[in-house]
């Protein structure tokens, strides 16, 4: 079939394709997107969607930012890609940002977060080795917790229904509920290298690790000789008002994974070291064919010039503020909204009602919400977000809950999340 062909298809032609030759691991929703334009986007047929989702935390300038736009074009005319055996203009120039806004001293560039969890504990059990000999081995992570679909990282992931059939995973992994201090303090001992969390869940339902709880990982981590690594790939980067989750709760890990939106859409992760963790690997212990390319990396230098210029933090703090203020707004008059978690621009919507009928409505009022945990509505919205838009989309949630689910409604069937789609 000629190119032409394809790109005349119409939402029919394109679902039933992918019907016929995808694997089926995904449960989309019937509707092609095929171009945007800051918070929009916009289907085959021309339907504008406003984006709460942000291609699931990815776009936080939007679609078509136009300097993102000239990077890339720029880019793209004098190379796109080149191999680690050589040097490039950008990779230096991005660690280097990145460890000075960050504290930390190294960086390694990978295509993705579950790649940077992948690095990380491999650095973590290569510097246990040398702290304390092969038995320094054992991981430590929290129930809840959601870190990728990679072997290591499907072993820290605290859901078994991500876990179940691809068993066995790695050994010597413990897991500790979130902000449990004592449970924690119990599974922390001399063989452990790492403790692996996100400071704040994201598929695991928008919960917060307590300033307490972190706290208390950073002193049993020292005085156990492991590594604290903060899984930041969904809630850092901006989204918390912080560059990075830890400024934001002021507990400094020993590593710290970073992704989705630091490369403004294109397939980009890094994870950031302390030196003394750092220093453990040397040349051909780990490695990557693509990741930190010179057209990745110099978006992602874009990124963050675009975050500090254009005063995107201050917008993520201020409409953040807002939306949380609007969506509590939403718990007191509804009965099927139970509370609002998160800050910045990520929050979520607990419901006692599946979440997912709700995204599915929605979507026909031109509004991209996202579910998880079955119940809970996340946001994950550019941080390009106004209050006007904020209004907009609680206009179109009042309206589904009012019709369908206002004071004392009774509950419908359960239905599938979105967590599938992380």
């Amino acid at each position: 079939m000629q190119l032409e062909s394809f790109l005349m298809d119409d939402s029919t032609a394109i679902l039933e394709r992918e019907r016929r030759f995808l694997m089926q691991t995904y449960n989309r929703y019937p509707v092609v997107l095929a171009r945007g334009k800051g918070v929009f986007l916009y289907d085959l047929e021309g339907r504008r969607y406003l984006d709460f989702v942000a291609g699931l935390g990815v776009n936080a300038l939007g679609q078509a930012h136009p300097r993102i736009v000239k990077i890339i074009r720029e880019q793209a005319a004098r190379t796109i890609h080149l191999s680690n055996l050589y040097y490039n203009e950008y990779q230096g120039r991005l660690a280097e940002k990145l460890c000075g806004l960050s504290g930390l001293q190294r960086a390694f560039f990978s295509n993705s977060g579950t790649e940077a969890i992948e690095g990380s504990i491999k650095l973590a059990r290569l510097a246990g080795h040398r702290a304390g000999g092969e038995s320094k081995s054992q991981l430590v992570a929290l129930q809840g917790s959601y870190h990728g679909r990679t072997f290591g990282a499907m072993s820290l992931t605290g859901q078994d229904k991500y876990r179940k059939g691809f068993e066995p995973l790695l050994e010597d992994v413990k897991f500790v509920p979130q902000n449990n201090i004592e449970a924690l303090r119990a599974a922390v001992d001399e063989t452990t290298c790492a403790i692996v969390l996100e400071p704040i869940f994201g598929e695991g339902g928008v919960y917060e690790c307590s300033l307490d709880f972190l706290q208390e990982c950073r002193a049993v981590a020292d005085h156990h000789r492991a590594a604290l690594i903060f899984d930041e790939i969904q809630c850092g980067l901006g989204r918390t008002g912080n560059i990075f989750a830890f400024q934001t709760f002021s507990v400094t890990p020993d590593m710290v994974a970073v992704a989705k939106p630091i490369a403004a859409g294109l397939p980009l992760g890094a994870f950031l070291a302390k030196e003394e963790f750092a220093s453990a690997i040397s040349a051909g212990q780990h490695g990557t064919t693509f990741g930190g390319g010179p057209m990745a990396c110099r978006v992602a230098l874009e990124y963050l010039a675009i975050l500090e210029e254009e005063k995107l933090l201050e917008n993520v703090i201020r409409v953040g503020n807002y939306l949380q203020e609007q969506l509590n707004l939403v718990v007191e008059r509804y009965a099927a909204a139970q509370g609002v978690r998160g800050r910045g621009l990520i929050q979520g919507l607990q419901l006692d009602i599946p979440a997912r009928p709700l995204v599915e409505q929605a979507l026909a009022e031109g509004v991209l919400f996202n579910s998880t945990q079955d119940s809970v509505l996340r946001f994950l919205p550019p941080f390009l977000l106004q209050e006007k838009h904020v209004d907009k989309g609680m206009r179109v949630l009042k309206k589904l809950l009012g019709k369908k689910r206002r004071k004392s409604s009774g509950n419908v069937a359960t239905s599938k999340s979105d967590s599938a789609q992380e």
